[in-house]
């Protein structure tokens, strides 16, 4: 199954070894993560550095292992879907027009446990909790 992973998503399990990143690394899902996202992973990485006490080297390899478990989404896959997406989110959050964007490009939800998501009913959106209650069987171990 696809599903697109908000930023904050893959932020946390950068941040600690929790729920976030076992799911990440452990449930057999495709997880979908628009390019663009990495540029705010970038913007944020002194404050993930300095939140975990990780060192920059600490960092680079732990957000190498991790972007072993993501599909990186060009932009050019949903780009069809961009307007769509603005009619649907721009107005509660304009900065999640490329999530649901690629949702609708793979016709698949989107994990954030951002509950500005669930305004919007055009997409599917699971928070961590319900990924764990809908798929935990699928995986391997949680």
């Amino acid at each position: 199954m696809n599903i697109v992973i908000d930023t904050n998503i893959f932020i946390s399990a950068l941040i600690k070894e929790g729920i976030c990143r076992e799911i990440l690394t452990n449930f057999k899902m495709n997880f979908l993560f628009p390019e663009f996202e990495f540029e705010e992973i970038k913007n944020h990485k002194e404050e993930i550095i300095r939140k975990t006490g990780l060192t920059e080297r600490e960092f680079d390899v732990l957000f190498l292992r991790l972007v072993k478990y993501v599909k990186i989404i060009p932009a050019y896959f949903s780009r069809a879907y961009k307007e769509k997406a603005i009619q649907i989110i721009s107005k509660i959050d304009p900065n999640d027009v490329q999530f649901i964007a690629t949702a609708l490009a793979f016709n698949c939800p989107v994990w954030s446990d951002d509950k500005h998501f669930k305004k919007q009913k055009a997409v599917r959106i699971f928070t961590t909790k319900e990924i764990i209650k809908t798929f935990k069987n699928e995986s391997k171990a949680i």
